[in-house]
């Protein structure tokens, strides 16, 4: 399936950021106060460059190797790259030279990872990830490990944790499951005062998040159109 027409992606882009707005002001919070990251998994950098054009700046990516060769390719363009996809400790080097933001630190394992990573004395922003569902098999750390996995961030200069992030189960409701990572992302701030990031809603279930107190969003086929074929 070919990219969308740039018409069509300014229409989408536009749709949503109003829709966005409208959740906002609905919850008695600003805009302004919502960083969009538009998710591009397995579309061209072509696309993103497009994007770019239509002033986003906040670009996400699932993997790794998707992560490094679009990075690498657009490196002309002002872009702050999200990886949100799960971190394997082998890839945490990679991820860290194009990362400027990892949202799936779930295990102190790969926080270990990323911070030997560092090249002298850069910061990346990290974000600890948690597992709303009963499936330890998903990605994330359980709800009450959340604060001794956020205390170990803390302890590795080369990450700055900024708060967490988390996907809605498919079997509750997303205001419901948004609610208690709302409550975990307060426990957090108690330690970390500063870790003030909640990166939770996609296309589905943002507004929910928003009301709940999501910061960042993380929204791909509503405004990308279809994911191609991976080929």
């Amino acid at each position: 399936m070919g990219a969308p027409a740039p018409s069509e992606l300014a229409a989408r882009l536009s749709a949503i950021d109003e829709r966005i707005a409208d959740a906002a002001h609905a919850a008695g919070r600003a805009p302004e106060e919502i960083t969009r990251i538009v998710v591009t998994k397995f579309h061209p950098a072509a696309l993103v460059r497009e994007l770019h054009a239509l002033g986003v700046s906040a670009v996400g990516e699932n993997r790794q190797q998707e992560l490094t060769a679009k990075a690498t390719e657009l490196a002309d363009l002002d872009l702050q790259w999200h990886f949100i996809g799960q971190g394997q400790t082998n890839k945490a080097g990679a991820i860290r030279r194009s990362a400027d933001v990892v949202h799936s630190v779930d295990r102190d394992r790969f926080a270990d990872a990323l911070h030997r990573a560092a090249d002298g004395d850069d910061v990346v922003d990290v974000l600890v990830q948690i597992n709303l569902t009963d499936d330890p098999g998903r990605g994330g750390v359980a709800p009450d490990a959340a604060t001794a996995l956020a205390e170990h961030v803390l302890s590795l200069p080369s990450l700055r944790l900024r708060g967490v992030m988390a996907v809605a189960p498919l079997d509750e409701e997303p205001a419901s499951a948004f609610a208690r990572l709302r409550g975990i992302a307060d426990g957090i701030r108690t330690i970390e005062p500063t870790a003030t990031w909640i990166s939770a809603g996609m296309t589905g279930d943002f507004v929910e998040a928003i009301a709940a107190g999501a910061t960042h969003l993380r929204i791909g086929s509503a405004i990308t159109g279809p994911r191609p074929d991976r080929g």
